[in-house]
C-alpha cells in the first residue's frame, strides 16, 4: 500500500491530503492537528470519515495535510472532503457508504461578488423618496 493524495475544497479553502501507512499521526501545515484546530468539534469533523468507517482505521494511517485559504470552518470541511476522497483511492469499496453519509459531496456555495451600484452583492443603498 502506497501513499494516496486527494484534494478537498470548500469556499476559498483548499486542502491537499496525503494518506500513508503509519501510526496515526496527523499533521496540518507542519503542526499537530491539536495545534492547528484547538477546538475538539473541529478535530472531530476533520476525522469524521475515519470514525464513520471504524475508529481503528485512523491508527493505521499517517495523515499529512496542507491547507490554505478560507476560515476555520471552510478548512475543516475541505480537509474532511480530502480525507474521504483519499480513503476511496485506498479502498474503492467504501465509496457507496461514504457517499450515502454525505462525505463525498462537494459544497458548491461560494461568496457572491459585489455588484456595481449596490452596497454589497444584493444590499442596496438607502432609498429616499424626498
Amino acid at each position: 500500500m502506497e501513499e494516496q493524495v486527494a484534494t478537498g475544497r470548500r469556499k476559498t479553502a483548499v486542502a491537499s491530503v496525503r494518506l500513508r501507512p503509519g501510526k496515526g499521526n496527523v499533521a496540518v501545515n507542519g503542526r499537530k492537528l491539536e495545534e492547528h484546530f484547538p477546538l475538539q468539534i473541529h478535530r472531530d469533523a476533520c476525522l469524521a470519515p475515519f470514525s464513520f468507517i471504524g475508529n481503528d482505521k485512523e491508527k493505521e494511517h499517517d495523515i499529512i495535510i496542507r491547507v490554505k485559504g478560507g476560515g476555520i470552518q471552510g478548512q475543516v470541511d475541505a480537509i474532511r472532503l480530502g480525507i474521504a476522497r483519499a480513503l476511496i483511492e485506498n479502498n474503492e469499496t467504501l465509496q457507496p457508504k461514504l457517499k450515502e453519509a454525505g462525505f463525498l459531496t462537494r459544497d458548491p456555495r461560494k461568496k457572491e461578488r459585489k455588484k456595481y451600484g449596490l452596497a454589497g452583492a444584493r444590499k442596496r443603498f438607502q432609498f429616499s423618496k424626498r
